[in-house]
């Protein structure tokens, strides 16, 4: 089984990617940095007896994701798990050289691109790494980047995941009769580097309790990449490895498609 780690040079991304190759999955680990893949590499080694393909991509550049993409299709005629795990959390705005804001464009736009250059390869699922700040979100297709509304780095964050959970719907949509499967998660507070000049992370690496490890934040990606539930609950949201209930702005079906149409015209 061959499965397709973004974001898989630190954090859950790399748990995740020692969990599936110990239970035998063939892990293809992608990430921006090439030093740490090779380090995460070694460790799936330790686990699995043969070093995984790594593969470097950057997200801020639409043309390096299409790289990425024809890589992947040339040595894999198929790939059975997708996972768009790959994401950024930054309080100042800054815009990619594709000119989209950083957020929308790592979180959303490149794991969107990706995954349509890909999903005729793809055979079983695609597991996609939201948030609980996608329920703040007041995604607007008609302005992604939030250049005429109130911008703030957690305000827009909130949109790039809830635009993860809108993707995911939609997805599963157009997947539905075709055997493959889409999903996202909610893999908590987690002590990384992620989002590393913001409290919440603060909070979460020095109050005891507060946060969690990489390898308890990657569990609910585990269990929809080897659990019969990532199959069975197409266009759902988990959170701890269960189907949970979130509000309208994340499932409302008119909303994902238009997301989805709006997406598509971005970058195209």
């Amino acid at each position: 089984m061959i499965s397709v780690i973004t974001g898989a040079s630190a954090g859950i991304g790399e748990a995740a990617a020692v969990k599936l190759a110990g239970q035998g999955q063939q892990v293809v680990l992608v990430g921006r940095n090439p030093a740490k893949l090779a380090g995460v590499a070694d460790r799936v080694k330790a686990v699995s007896g043969s070093l995984p393909d790594i593969l470097s991509c950057d997200y801020t550049s639409l043309e390096d994701v299409r790289k990425l993409a024809s890589e992947l299709r040339s040595r894999y005629e198929r790939i059975d798990i997708l996972v768009n795990n790959a994401g950024v959390m930054t309080t100042a705005r800054t815009l990619t050289p594709d000119g989209h804001e950083t957020m929308i464009q790592v979180n959303h736009l490149a794991p969107f691109l990706l995954t349509n250059l890909l999903l005729d390869r793809v055979t079983g699922r695609v597991i996609t790494t939201s948030s609980r700040a996608a329920r703040m979100g007041r995604i607007n297709p008609a302005d992604l980047n939030r250049s005429r509304r109130w911008w703030s780095g957690w305000l827009q964050y909130g949109d790039s995941k809830q635009a993860n959970a809108l993707f995911t719907v939609e997805l599963a949509r157009r997947l539905s009769g075709t055997g493959v499967s889409a999903t996202c998660f909610h893999p908590g507070v987690i002590k990384t580097e992620f989002a590393p000049r913001t409290f919440t992370m603060w909070m979460a690496k020095n109050i005891p309790g507060m946060g969690q490890t990489a390898e308890e934040g990657a569990s609910t990606l585990v269990h929809l990449a080897t659990h019969p539930d990532g199959a069975a609950h197409p266009g759902r949201y988990f959170a701890r490895s269960v189907p949970e209930s979130v509000p309208r702005g994340m499932t409302d079906p008119d909303l994902a498609r238009a997301l989805w149409d709006a997406s598509a015209e971005t970058v195209a």
